[in-house]
């Protein structure tokens, strides 16, 4: 391998020019008026592409810090939690409510499936105390996409809950208009679409979800959101922010606005099908019965190694991809394709896993996978 790397996992994703740029320029001071001036363009930049009116709020923290944030906020320590399953992170909401000791109703939903309607109304149905219903739009762990404009409708008819939507790999990628889907809590994440190092979480609530904060009686302080809408009112950060990534952040919205909503979503999802198409043509079984356009997961074969896949393709080939978690650690492998990705990095991931699944013992017609996504992306 002559060095070059090629970073194809679901997150972080590659960071375009401009932002590296961006974050390589003198620091500045976050309480003066040139920090002012680049945090309102991120504030509109991030309402643009959540489709909200709402305030979109920065936090300095990884996603997992935007799940607790929206749950101690918009919630109390006696609410009912229905957590929709699915997948490492569907479950991820279910343990951050039981850590702060609320009553958490998971929905089991096997791990590459999406939840039926019906199910989801059932619960609701028997659970009519529930405070907040929770979801991974796009589930990466499964590289699923659960149903979130009709599941967001159920919750409505059945109850009176909050519907909190993790949008981590879906905001920038497929549509997710926060406002027309009626969606209360949306939470999204630096390192994914928007291409940025980690370090930036984004949490977007309606007026009825800042109705509950004020009835919250959990304790916070550095996630207390009332205090950041404050702030960020101002075009300022309760607390001191990740300057450099914000900075960042300001050029790769400018870099998705002048896409547009529109080819921003086509794009990812040429190179989701283009991808889809490679690794079926090589054999491989994808594991989502409803792909998500940010990620694709692809069960290997009985006789191969997901982990030696992944660690042949980055060792020997220099292409970064993801295996699996949980259960399905061995048995999965994770194209990423979420972010500021073009047609002919799946040929580069294609490519790279035929040679690997070669390198496992596996016959290999090669140049399959890569024809297969050809086809795709010259269509």
């Amino acid at each position: 391998m002559a060095g070059k790397r090629h970073l194809l996992a679901p997150g972080p994703t590659p960071v375009p020019e401009a932002a590296r740029l961006a974050m390589a320029r003198e620091l500045i001071h976050h309480r003066g008026p040139e920090f002012k001036a680049v945090f309102e363009e991120v504030q509109k930049g991030l309402q643009w592409i959540f489709e909200t009116d709402a305030e979109v709020l920065s936090l300095t923290c990884s996603g997992t810090g935007a799940f607790e944030a929206a749950m101690i906020n918009f919630t109390r320590r006696d609410s009912t939690i229905v957590a929709i399953g699915g997948g490492k992170f569907g479950e991820r909401w279910a343990e951050v409510g039981s850590a702060y000791g609320m009553k958490v109703v998971e929905v089991a939903v096997p791990w590459g499936e999406s939840l039926s309607l019906e199910v989801l109304a059932e619960v609701l149905t028997a659970t009519p105390e529930a405070s907040m219903v929770t979801v991974s739009a796009s589930e990466t762990s499964t590289g699923a996409w659960h149903p979130v404009e009709a599941l967001g409708r159920v919750v409505r008819e059945h109850s009176e809950a909050l519907f909190a939507v993790d949008g981590i790999t879906a905001v920038g990628v497929q549509p997710i208009p926060m406002d027309a889907w009626k969606i209360d809590v949306l939470v999204s994440g630096s390192q994914k679409a928007f291409g940025v190092p980690p370090g930036l979480a984004f949490v977007a609530a309606s007026e009825r979800a800042w109705e509950r904060y004020a009835d919250s009686d959990h304790p916070r302080y550095y996630f207390d959101l009332g205090r950041e809408r404050d702030a960020q009112k101002r075009q300022q950060t309760a607390f001191t922010p990740a300057i450099s990534v914000v900075l960042a952040l300001k050029e790769a919205l400018k870099l998705m606005e002048e896409e547009g909503h529109e080819a921003l979503f086509a794009r990812h999802q040429r190179n989701a099908l283009a991808a889809r198409a490679g690794v079926e043509a090589l054999g491989l079984r994808l594991f989502a019965e409803n792909p998500a356009n940010s990620v694709t997961a692809a069960l290997v074969p009985d006789s191969v190694s997901a982990k030696a896949v992944v660690r042949q393709m980055r060792d020997a080939y220099g292409v970064t991809i993801a295996g699996g978690q949980g259960d399905f650690a061995d048995r999965l492998i994770r194209i990423g394709h979420i972010g500021f990705f073009d047609g002919f990095d799946m040929l580069v991931a294609m490519s790279a896993l035929e040679r690997a699944l070669a390198d496992q013992g596996l016959d290999v017609d090669f140049g399959h996978g890569v024809a297969a996504a050809q086809r795709v992306l010259s269509a």
